[in-house]
């Protein structure tokens, strides 16, 4: 289980560019931008930089957005669309207590909509702090959340997205600019059946897995994600069936490079671990607190050794501190070396100290 997952998800068999790796994923949790940026880097040959994943934003292939359950993803550009198709409509209405609450309606989201296509016409683009100036200036309140429902709600109806990386000194950048999703995503897909890809593509970056995972990923309802299963038959192959099927893309499986490491620093919100109905497949029971989601819905950065999580691990991005060395925090001594470890640690660090 653990060595074909590590292979689907291309942690021991990495793909041959950034572009790939996330066409590969399709959604990549990104709510820390620099986590993102790194389950990408990780799953790519070679020691690509962060300023190799920047450029790939900045070239308009990628993008980040809120995808699915509400939570922002590194998607390719040419797919946002037909996933928000999916997914838009369940998260607009799961927002629905937040805006009453923030007293965002129908009239007050027109009329963010209206300044936010005005301000990013033509190609422009804006900060978030840039944006929400543009709101406040048109009579929309920015105040307290309200910003951020704002822009979370926009970007689910696929009205604007965040594409190139805004420079920073100093460091890697923390932020990107918000740009028009109709003049951004310059040449979107559409799936003959959607759904169908959605699983497809799934099972292929995160498999052996089963439809209640996929309910989990995607946020959609169980019975929509059988739907799917079915209608994605014939390009999936089932590993296990104990009551609850367990799939496979079909054909062959990404092969597992010569030199893959067996012991990897990974992201806080990693999909090797996250993305699961049951995450005790890869994190004995008794650590899966220690990864979280805490109670402040945190996940924090995992290492693991061949295929098991073993341990968490911490890094700043602090101006001037993001050149300190990573800490390590290992469950259990004898689970992987000091070497491996810090081969692994070193890793991280070469990328984003680039």
């Amino acid at each position: 289980m653990l060595e074909r997952r590590l292979r689907s998800h291309r942690l021991s068999a990495p793909a041959p560019t950034i572009a790939a790796a996330a066409e590969h994923m399709l959604a990549t949790q990104g709510q820390e931008f620099w986590g993102g940026r790194w389950a990408l880097a990780a799953r790519t040959k070679g020691d690509p930089s962060v300023r190799d994943v920047d450029a790939v934003f900045d070239g308009g292939q990628i993008v980040r957005s809120w995808t699915m359950r509400g939570t922002i993803h590194v998607i390719p550009a040419r797919d946002l669309g037909w996933v928000l198709s999916l997914t838009g409509e369940r998260q607009s209405r799961a927002a629905a207590g937040v805006h009453r609450a923030e007293g965002i309606d129908g009239d007050e989201l027109g009329r963010a909509e209206r300044l936010a296509m005005a301000a990013l016409a033509g190609g422009d683009r804006l900060t978030r702090k840039e944006l929400f100036a543009a709101f406040e200036r048109g009579g929309v309140s920015t105040a307290g959340q309200r910003g951020y429902h704002l822009l979370v709600a926009l970007s689910v109806r696929n009205l604007v997205c965040q594409g190139p990386v805004v420079p920073r000194e100093a460091g890697p950048s923390r932020e990107q600019y918000i740009v028009r999703s109709d003049e951004w995503l310059r040449e979107p897909s559409w799936p003959a059946d959607p759904l169908a890809e959605f699983f497809a593509r799934y099972i292929a970056s995160h498999g052996p897995a089963g439809v209640r995972d996929f309910s989990w990923w995607s946020g959609l309802p169980l019975g929509v994600c059988r739907a799917a299963a079915e209608a994605a038959s014939d390009r999936l192959s089932v590993v296990a069936d104990d009551g609850d099927r367990l799939y496979v893309a079909a054909g062959p499986s990404p092969r597992t490079s010569a030199g893959a490491h067996e012991v990897i620093a990974l992201p806080p919100f990693e999909e090797y671990y996250l993305s699961y109905a049951d995450r005790a497949v890869p994190c004995a029971p008794e650590f899966l607190a220690h990864v979280g989601p805490s109670m402040n819905g945190i996940v924090r950065p995992i290492l693991i050794a061949r295929g098991e999580v073993v341990g968490v691990w911490t890094h700043s991005l602090a101006v001037g501190r993001h050149s300190e060395a990573p800490l390590p925090e290992l469950f259990a001594p004898e689970s992987a070396t000091d070497a491996e470890v810090g081969a692994a640690l070193d890793r991280y660090r070469a990328f984003i100290t680039a």
